[in-house]
């Protein structure tokens, strides 16, 4: 019985490459990305691999069948972060609740934005004349909303869970977009292992664009040899995230847990660790040490990729750091996260703290 958690991945993987060989000569390999990346500080410190030993609130997003490790009635998780200087924000909302002894459900809410864009499509009136007063501005806005099941199954140490995720993509007045897909995970647990199997987007998400142009701006994108756009759909392919970390303890107050994951994708070469057409995949890793589950300190290393060098044809690898803190006390977890948006080269670093609230039904 225990092997059983190999055949569902084995199922998953065959299922995502099924639903490629079928789209991946008619979609282009990124989009809604902003769903890729990352929630909580924990995670982040750790370069996002958490895909097996995450037990909390924030599985609904990493891989939902670790909400079966909340063992609270209610668990609440929030984060904020800035990327760019600023100029993007970044916010995270989500909340889990145990159904029964074996199923768990959960919800969480992102949103990536830009606002206060100028718009200077108006900036010049009928006559030729530039009047300031036509500047408006909107906001460039993402939003992804996943409703979550988890499952404890008759196999012991196995856990299984979905979403179903709705995006909703908004640029101003100009042009909206819905979008509908199906994420899937897995946990197995021997002894002080850990596995994990998460399908994201298994059959692929569709995202349907809507643009509302009005005839000024219309005139303008003429006039600017601009393309005007029409309605279009987006779609995401599949990718499978694996995982495996173990837990080891230090005497009695330390322990230390490694874990490494690896994003397996299927669209064709992607500039990663490991690359190949059709299958592309991109390592990355974490280890957290803790003190008395009080105290936490966590490093990573992530988005290792091929690039051009500056100078000459060949290639050179570049990464991206992490590290993190925490503490938990009481029902409330305080983390922080050093991040850096590219590789070490770019330096662009970004801080981001997370909460999580852990609330029980007080004993009559």
């Amino acid at each position: 019985m225990r092997i059983q958690w190999y055949r569902l991945t084995g199922l998953m993987v065959v299922g995502m490459m099924a639903v490629v060989s079928g789209h991946a000569q008619e979609v282009r390999k990124y989009s809604n990305e902003f769903l890729s990346i990352g929630v909580g500080a924990r995670s982040l410190g750790m370069s996002n691999s958490t895909v097996a030993t995450i037990r909390d609130v924030d599985a609904g997003y990493w891989n939902p069948a670790g909400l079966t490790g909340v063992q609270n009635n209610l668990q609440v998780s929030a984060m904020h972060s800035e990327y760019f200087a600023g100029i993007s924000k970044f916010d995270y909302g989500a909340i889990a609740t145990p159904i029964d002894s074996m199923s768990t459900l959960g919800i969480s809410v992102i949103r990536f934005a830009v606002d206060d864009i100028p718009n200077t499509t108006q900036l010049i009136d009928a006559e030729g004349n530039v009047n300031y007063d036509r500047i408006t501005s909107f906001s460039a806005a993402d939003y992804g909303f996943l409703f979550s099941y988890a499952r404890r199954m008759k196999v012991p140490g196995l856990s299984i869970g979905g979403n179903a995720k709705i995006v909703y993509r908004r640029v101003g007045d100009m042009a909206s977009a819905w979008g509908f897909g199906l994420d899937a995970g897995l946990q197995y647990q021997y002894k002080k292992w850990q596995f994990g199997a998460m399908g994201r987007d298994i059959t692929s998400t569709f995202t349907a664009w809507t643009f509302n142009l009005n005839e000024e701006t219309r005139e303008v994108f003429t006039l600017t040899d601009n393309e005007i756009p029409e309605n279009s759909l987006e779609v995401t392919l599949p990718r499978l995230i694996l995982g495996v970390g173990r837990q080891f303890d230090i005497k009695e107050r330390f322990s230390i847990t490694p874990e490494i994951n690896f994003d397996v994708t299927f669209d064709g070469q992607r500039p990663v660790a490991i690359n190949s057409d059709p299958v592309s995949i991109d390592p990355h890793m974490g280890v957290e040490a803790s003190y008395l589950n009080l105290l936490y300190l966590r490093l990573g290393v992530g988005n290792i990729q091929q690039v051009k060098a500056e100078i000459g044809d060949q290639k050179e690898l570049t990464y991206q750091p992490n590290m993190g803190v925490g503490i938990r006390l009481k029902g409330i977890s305080i983390d922080y996260a050093l991040t850096d948006i590219g590789d070490q080269s770019v330096a662009l670093f970004s801080n981001v703290f997370s909460l999580r609230l852990e609330f029980n039904k007080r004993k009559k």
